[in-house]
């Protein structure tokens, strides 16, 4: 073996190896960090659109749909409150929770059509604005 060939890399190999590194991390994370919350807007949309087409099912099948009270879980369970469902089929497996964890809050009537169907977005209150936003059936 040659006295001056040595296995591994040098001090200057390694520094140039992390300094490749922190640039391309100074370039990337920033573009996906700020995509996080649009992703969640994009999942909740997604949400309430599936939650909206099983509410018009139960509609087709009931005549009317589910009450304020009887809320969304309607379409998971047959409501033993409010006018009957003689025709209640399961319309949805389970209720999804909104990105942010909480339930999505339904109104019959609804403020801004028939029904509402919305998440408060990440502050958990009304209004807000960006990721705190409210997004609902109305956005669709």
């Amino acid at each position: 073996m040659n006295a001056g060939a040595h296995k591994g890399f040098t001090l200057v190999e390694v520094m140039v190896v992390v300094v490749i590194l922190a640039v391309l991390a100074a370039l990337i994370v920033p573009r996906v960090v700020g995509r996080t919350d649009e992703a969640r807007v994009v999942a909740a949309k997604q949400d309430i659109a599936a939650i909206i087409q099983s509410l018009k099912l139960y509609r087709i099948d009931n005549s009317r749909y589910p009450t304020t009270e009887q809320g969304l879980e309607a379409l998971v369970t047959r409501p033993s409150i409010g006018p009957q469902a003689t025709n209640w089929k399961s319309y949805l497996e389970r209720l999804p929770k909104d990105p942010w964890g909480q339930t999505y809050l339904y109104l019959n009537p609804g403020v801004h059509g028939e029904i509402d169907v919305f998440s408060l977005g990440a502050d958990g209150q009304p209004g807000g604005d960006g990721a705190d936003a409210d997004i609902g059936s109305w956005d669709l």
